[in-house]
């Protein structure tokens, strides 16, 4: 059997809970909770399935060297300790990203430079030839960590963020994370048992995230590269069989509609469905949330209203009071997830959340509130067998110690914007404009049963693009994907 290794899967603030079951349930060993991290071991396979099928990375790094970092000689002496001939063949590029939480390194970019002028210097030494290093598209993407005095040196088998699934053609004013959406619907735990509604769906990332989940497809299937294709050690045949896997793919027999008063964000949400090949599973129209009506069937509705954050948003407070109005009259006997970040905001839905779960939206240190809609008193309901919290969530809330308890809604983190994850910190909240809601189907939803699209055209897996064909009888192999062709 083959060695297992360390291993870092990285996430944001909030999400390290759930990240930590995705790769309990994925099969790791030794799975510990960390700050913005869970670490964990595994072979190559797990490696490759991390960074393949789990919904709430945002990398997984492979740590080749732990060591103790007092100062910039440090750095330079204990990276040039490593053999890098074994990670850098000759004629490759290489990148070197570097987070650092230290007053001994107040720029991470000095870090940066220091790890480059190790590796260089090794080379030219050795062989007299020096590496390129390439920022855009380097073969080898190297990380380093410093909290403090204690550094990891890591090879990024990743390479651009997984929140980046390859679905999305185009964003709204106010995109959400994928890797945020995937976690704040994994935290409901929702698993495609009912039907889905997000009523103010933005670009659909939402809306996406919860159909992979429902159906149990892998968040990578539309991924152009992972960084660790590029390794000497890659093995093809391995991964070309993770990819082609749909075993564990399931049937989502319900339905998940989104709404949007904004019709250019409708028309987002459908191109980036339709991409996504999931159009005979999500429904997508241009609607008032104030003019909401109860869904047929049980439904949860999952919803990130805009916050008043980065640019003026007319009656916020009114909007939240219409949310709670809506939820009051027209959602009774089902459960509602809202995230938002100020307190008052909050206060406007005039109901009682039955769980709260910190949570971070790019640097904005936000809450996740559950409220079950039931008619009555609160004891009628549970004498009925009604559950407001179950033990799962209950768990959820005793996390909330991992925050402050007395915490400011106008906190921000106040670490540089180079020294954090740059791709979860590009928010922005779009204004509301109300228009009378709409029928219900989508014109993308009549001629498209067991069909999946990619960007318009057909999917085959021979370039990672085409139909899924009523399930997946296409096979990966070839390198395309491009939207050249």
């Amino acid at each position: 059997m083959e060695q297992e290794f360390e291993l870092i899967a990285k996430t944001f603030m909030g999400l390290e809970p759930v990240l930590a079951q995705e790769l309990t349930q994925l099969g790791a060993n030794n799975v510990q909770i960390g700050r913005r991290m869970v670490s964990f071991t595994g072979n190559k396979e797990m490696m490759y399935r991390a960074n393949f099928q789990l919904h709430t990375a945002i990398r997984i790094l492979k740590p080749i060297r732990h060591f103790k970092a007092g100062s910039a000689d440090d750095v330079y002496e204990e990276v040039k300790k490593v053999d890098w001939s074994k990670y850098i063949e000759k004629g490759k590029t290489f990148s070197v990203d570097s987070v650092v939480y230290s007053d001994e390194f107040r720029n991470s970019r000095f870090v940066t430079y220091k790890v480059k002028d190790a590796i260089v210097d090794q080379f030219r030494e050795n062989t007299g030839d020096r590496p390129n290093i390439s920022v855009s598209n380097p073969d080898i993407r190297l990380n380093i960590h410093i909290a403090e005095d204690k550094a990891t040196l890591s090879l990024d088998s990743s390479g651009e963020s997984l929140h980046r699934r390859g679905y999305r053609q185009e964003s709204v004013e106010a995109p959400l994370n994928e890797v945020l959406a995937a976690g704040m619907i994994l935290m409901t735990g929702w698993k495609g048992d009912t039907d889905f509604v997000d009523p103010m769906c933005g670009s659909g990332t939402l809306l996406v995230e919860a159909a992979l989940i429902a159906r149990n497809m892998s968040p990578g299937i539309f991924r152009k590269e992972f960084a660790f294709e590029r390794w000497s050690d890659f093995d093809q045949e391995l991964f070309d069989t993770i990819y082609n896997d749909d075993s564990q793919e399931r049937e989502f027999k319900h339905h998940i509609y989104g709404y949007d008063v904004d019709i250019k964000a409708v028309n987002t949400a459908r191109l980036n469905v339709r991409a996504a090949g999931l159009t005979s599973d999500i429904t997508v129209e241009e609607a008032d949330f104030k003019d909401f009506k109860r869904l047929e069937e049980k439904t949860i509705m999952v919803c990130n209203p805009p916050y008043g954050e980065r640019i003026s948003t007319p009656n916020l407070l009114g909007t939240y009071k219409m949310i709670g109005e809506r939820l009051k009259h027209e959602f009774m006997g089902n459960d509602a997830w809202i995230l938002s970040y100020r307190e008052e905001c909050f206060d406007q839905i005039g109901l009682k959340p039955s769980i709260k779960i910190p949570v971070y939206n790019g640097s904005l240190e936000c809450e996740f509130r559950k409220y079950s809609i039931f008619d009555g008193k609160m004891k009628d309901f549970r004498s009925e067998g009604g559950v407001v919290k179950t033990e799962e969530e209950k768990r959820q809330m005793a996390e909330k110690h991992r925050f402050k308890k007395n915490r400011e809604f106008k906190k921000r983190l106040e670490e540089d914007e180079e020294n954090a994850e740059a791709d979860i910190r590009s928010f922005k909240f779009r204004s509301l404009e109300r228009k009378p809601f709409g029928e219900r189907r989508s014109s993308f939803d009549d001629d498209r049963k067991g069909k999946r699209e990619f960007g318009g055209k057909r999917f085959d897996r021979d370039d990672r693009r085409g139909s899924f064909k009523g399930g997946r009888d296409f096979k990966r192999g070839g390198r395309g994907f491009d939207n050249e062709d």
